[in-house]
């Protein structure tokens, strides 16, 4: 059972049979073709040789079959990731140089390190710490950086930075130097791409093609991109003219590495390696549970640490980099049918194929494709109408959104992953500090009790209940107690206070002594306090505290018959008594 639990392929293995070895083996064809222009220019955008990005598409995606519990879920080089991981290792050493491979190295191992320590400790409920306006905002900001980055690419001229600034800078400076055969392909690939995703598919069902088998032909768009300018350089020597291509790739598999152990490189990657673990995994793990969704299916969020940790050490050990879940590829791989994990590692065996027989005819490969490749991926994944819809929503949420572009935007991916989390803490920490809470009173022949400001109710001005719509803990615990205390203030013929506790899952000790203190003070000018529908958890908890022996008023099963009972009590306070002047006024005594 515990093995099971680690290794999800003795649970899918069991029913594997001809038919579903049939639609993985059609899913991982097709998303091997899309892969090996996606790697070979991922890794580019990593600063890293292109062979890299194959070989981080290899073990890395076997090591997930074996762990992960997605059937769908794609893993290999993203571009997010790969600008993480230029950005970290850039700090090491220059791109491209044998320090930075040995960085990138290091990166992938400690991030799949802390990964799978994550998933033992069973600590997946972190991720919800990013909130997803956060995300979307990273993301968005992400792209429109690499986006701008491939333009060098396309313009055949050199530029540098990790913001936006510096990298507009460096292009205006460098535009004298464009190389035009380069933009030609460039922008025909870019414009090409482009027409794919969005015009060929159409084309091809006006042609008599299926929808779905349409969808997957224009999915295999970049291969005929890939293939057309390769063939234009070899035909008219464009590499002469200037067009830089992708030069020699070795015809191998993956070799046996071992990240280098350097105690001052590891504590200089640890923070990198921990932000790029919680973005990867974040991306990830969504993408895993939307199309598992799609078939009524469900992933284990800490077994998915443990499956990309899996894949990251894999790509330590195989000459690779980090890697994450994509969300192209693998609704790719949902669309083409996969139905488990092994179409991952046929995949793994199609570019395996590929790095040992393909890679001559890539050496001619034009640099500005796969910039084309690149942009068309990303510009996919900013989202700036999001903005609008944020804003309309939630205003806390939009400034966390838009703080987290700019950050991004104009310090670089670091800062801006540092800010994103920050902000989703400091998000969560405001509105926990600031519940939810409300005075209600009965809604008229009913035993519902709504807010006074949003329903015509009854109440009674000896009587306050106050709705509180979360669980009390430290964060607002002295909140509760200037709330319930201004509340009194301004109640002066108040004599019973009720705290109606139908949506609080915890009361912790800090706010226990609050509460405490608020019925300490409210007995110190004559009200009682009462509490109502306390869930059976927090009466546990209560009944092991002093607060019900010294609580001055009690608690109560239900709201209404709390509300019921103390109007009682209060009518009959008020009646009048047999001495009063009144009744002897009267002659009634």
């Amino acid at each position: 059972m515990a093995l099971g639990r680690y290794l999800p392929i003795l649970e899918w293995g069991r029913g594997y049979n001809r038919t579903v070895l049939t639609n993985d083996l059609v899913a991982a064809a097709i998303v091997t073709i899309m892969l090996i222009p996606q790697s070979l220019a991922y890794a580019m955008l990593a600063g890293l040789p292109p062979e890299i990005g194959l070989y981080a598409s290899i073990l890395p995606i076997i090591a997930y079959a074996l762990f992960g519990t997605s059937r769908s879920l794609a893993v290999g080089p993203v571009a997010v990731i790969s600008l993480m991981t230029l950005t970290a290792a850039s700090a090491i050493a220059p791109p491209g140089s044998a320090e930075f491979i040995a960085a990138a190295l290091v990166l992938a191992f400690i991030s799949g390190a802390l990964l799978i320590l994550m998933g033992v400790l069973r600590l997946g409920f972190l991720a919800n710490l990013l909130s997803h306006p956060v995300v979307s905002g990273f993301i968005t900001a992400s792209g429109l950086i690499i986006a701008t980055s491939q333009l060098k690419s396309i313009l055949g001229i050199k530029a540098s930075g990790e913001a936006m600034p510096e990298l507009l800078h460096t292009l205006f400076a460098n535009l004298r130097h464009t190389n035009l055969p380069t933009v030609i392909i460039g922008i025909t690939a870019t414009a090409f791409l482009f027409w794919v995703r969005k015009g060929l598919k159409p084309l091809l069902i006006k042609l008599g093609l299926k929808p779905r088998v349409a969808d997957l032909t224009a999915k295999a768009g970049p291969i005929a991109a890939v293939a057309i300018s390769t063939l234009a350089v070899v035909m008219f020597d464009l590499e002469a003219a200037g067009v830089k291509v992708v030069g020699k790739i070795p015809q191998s598999l993956p070799p046996f590495t071992v990240p280098l152990f350097d105690p001052a490189l590891w504590q200089r990657l640890a923070v990198p390696a921990l932000l790029l673990s919680v973005i990867g995994f974040v991306e990830s793990v969504s993408v895993a549970q939307t199309l598992a969704a799609k078939k009524r299916q469900r992933i284990d969020p800490n077994q998915e640490l443990i499956g990309l940790g899996a894949a990251n050490v894999a790509a330590s050990f195989t000459g690779g980099y980090p890697v994450t879940g994509g969300f192209a590829r693998s609704v790719v791989n949902f669309d083409a049918g996969a139905e488990t994990p092994a179409a991952g590692a046929f995949t793994a065996a199609g570019i395996a194929i590929a790095a040992l027989f393909l890679t001559p005819f890539l050496a001619s490969l034009p640099i500005a494709t796969l910039a084309a490749t690149i942009i068309v991926a990303v510009l996919s994944l900013v989202d700036l109408g999001t903005l609008k819809h944020v804003w309309r929503y939630s205003k806390p949420d939009f400034a966390a959104m838009a703080a987290t572009i700019l950050v991004t935007l104009l310090a670089g991916v670091e800062p801006g992953v540092i800010a994103g989390v920050g902000l989703s803490l400091a998000l969560f920490l405001w509105r926990a500090s600031r519940p939810h809470a409300a005075i209600v009173g009965r809604v008229p022949e009913t035993e519902h009790f709504r807010n006074v400001k949003r329903h015509k109710v009854f109440t009674d001005p000896r009587i306050l209940t106050i709705r509180i719509d979360e669980s009390l803990t430290y964060l607002n615990a002295r909140w509760l107690e200037e709330f319930v205390l201004e509340q009194v203030a301004e109640h002066p013929q108040l004599r019973h206070l009720i705290l109606m506790c139908s949506a609080v899952n915890g009361i912790d000790a800090s706010a226990l002594e609050s509460v405490e203190a608020i019925n300490h003070r409210l007995a110190d000018g004559g009200v009682k306090l009462h509490l109502s529908e306390v869930k059976g958890p927090v009466m546990d908890a209560l009944e092991r505290s002093h607060l019900l022996h010294d609580l001055t008023g009690k608690v109560w099963l239900s709201q209404n018959a709390a509300f019921g009972a103390l109007i009682a009590i209060a009518d009959e306070e008020d009646a009048p008594k047999p001495n009063d002047d009144l009744w002897l006024a009267r002659g009634l005594i």
